[in-house]
């Protein structure tokens, strides 16, 4: 995602004041789209070991709330990747267009997001069969006009006749205002602006726009956690949404509709529905100080984690990611074997490194983090790059470093490499549950159960990439505020 990091000030001078209305007669000219014939089918994504999946993040397809990615897309793919067996690597971008072409030059496999079907996409792209449908609802502030003119809202389509509305570029709301413009004469002055629907419903309500158009199901999620505004006045009637895929990509294409026939008729479904668009908890979370796309926070402690990340060179979200996999954030969390507090810390560990169950929170936050640079200083040769010596550390704290040792003596017995985790220490971390290995000269510390630890390091790492994945969107949402 490369979002350009601009004032309020300068947003509202560019988009508000200069009218510039872009013409999407041309799909092909419009995307500059060159799509090549690019061959990457389900076989080849099984092969590879990931379905390669982009998403917009909102308050109903993806956030993070509490450390912890969810939406109702997010939740979805989830239940995609349990069909196919296959894991699905995200990520997010609010940007249309990028997202149409990173699908057409294959740099992702699919766009699951509440993509409005259309003649003119389908010119370019395949969908999967739709997972909903939605109306197009005109947003504008309750009784603006009487407020101002002594009139009702807006609700007679005529009177958008001299108006102009604000939509998200590249959206099927620019369609839908061209037809009714034409209709019309031509003068509806539609103005597209490279800012997300739920971002401009907030710029309606601000005063800062009067009207832009959103699906009717996004638009009565945001009216709940936002007063003041009216989406009443519907613009055409019901369309379907779905995911987008290549056109070259039959297999995929055929195995995600037989999953979505079946999965869209399940009780499962439809509590994903009442929970994303019907619940009233939505409210709840957009509000809360951890709804990060809007705070920017994921914990109560992320200034403890700054700082001391900056210790040991990690980048602050790694540590979030490790301390929510820990402890939830929850400074009162025991487990069974005696580990305590925010970084689970054994007995004996935090006696080492100078604190107790009784020590403040921050304290042991510090104490973890001389655990994790003593760990450091005993890889630091074994595996030279830092970004690979993470996931090193990481499996270390979780299951002892002597037991990682012994994981790098078997891959440099057997031919593997050494310093590299996924495929190869971690691959023999997991043979250390076996006799044949756990047994042989080069293992010091004999048993282990592997499982844990690799799901560890799994998670850890698959939780910081959804926080990164927010990061941009954090910046855009504060400078619209």
């Amino acid at each position: 995602m490369n979002y350009i990091k601009v004032s309020r000030y300068i947003i509202l001078m560019v988009f508000l004041f200069v009218p510039i209305i872009f013409s999407f007669d041309d799909t092909e000219d419009r995307l500059n789209n060159e799509i090549e014939e690019y061959v990457h089918d389900l076989s080849e994504i099984k092969m590879e070991g990931k379905l390669r999946v982009v998403t917009d993040f909102s308050s109903v397809n993806y956030y993070i709330y509490k450390g912890q990615p969810l939406g109702f897309q997010y939740e979805m793919l989830q239940e995609l990747s349990d069909y196919l067996g296959i894991e699905i690597e995200v990520s997010v971008n609010n940007d249309i267009k990028q997202n149409f072409n990173a699908l057409t030059s294959g740099n992702v496999d699919l766009i699951a997001s509440n993509l409005t079907v259309t003649p003119e996409r389908e010119s370019f792209i395949d969908f999967t069969l739709p997972h909903s449908q939605s109306r197009q609802v005109l947003v504008q502030k309750a009784n603006i006009q009487k407020l101002f003119h002594g009139n009702q809202e807006l609700r007679d389509l005529k009177e958008l006749s001299g108006k102009t509305v604000y939509v998200q570029k590249y959206s099927a709301h620019y369609q839908q205002l061209k037809n009714i413009s034409e209709n019309l004469g031509g003068t509806i002055n539609i103005i597209e602006v490279p800012i997300e629907t739920e971002q401009l419903i907030k710029m309606v309500s601000r005063g800062d726009i009067e009207y832009t158009v959103a699906d009717e199901d996004i638009a009565m999620v945001t009216n709940s956690t936002i007063s003041g505004l009216d989406i009443e006045t519907v613009l055409g009637v019901p369309q379907e949404q779905a995911w987008a895929i290549r056109e070259n990509t039959p297999e995929l294409k055929n195995e995600i509709n037989l999953w979505l026939e079946s999965f869209t008729k399940t009780r499962k479904f439809a509590i994903l529905q009442n929970k994303y668009f019907n619940s009233r908890s939505i409210n709840k979370i957009v509000n809360s100080s951890y709804y990060y796309p809007e705070s920017g926070r994921i914990s109560q402690y992320d200034d403890i984690f700054k700082s001391e990340g900056l210790k040991i060179g990690w980048d602050w979200r790694m540590l979030a990611s490790m301390v929510y996999q820990e402890s939830r954030f929850n400074p009162a969390a025991r487990s069974w074997a005696g580990a305590f507090g925010l970084m689970q810390l054994m007995p004996g560990t935090a006696s080492r490194f100078g604190v107790s169950q009784n020590s403040p929170v921050r304290n042991q936050i510090e104490a973890g983090i001389k655990f994790i640079q003593w760990l450091d200083v005993r890889l630091i040769d074994l595996v030279p790059d830092p970004d690979e010596r993470k996931k090193f550390i990481l499996a270390s704290y979780n299951i002892g470093f002597g037991h990682v040792k012994d994981a790098i003596n078997l891959t440099e017995k057997y031919g593997g490499n050494p310093q590299l985790w996924e495929g190869n220490v971690e691959y023999y971390l997991l043979k250390k549950s076996e006799k044949e290995y756990n047994t042989d000269p080069v293992v010091v510390y004999g048993y282990a159960r592997g499982t844990e630890t690799s799901r560890y390091v799994k998670d850890i790492m698959y939780r910081y990439n959804h926080y990164l994945n927010i990061e941009e969107s954090t910046h855009l949402a504060q400078v619209l505020q």
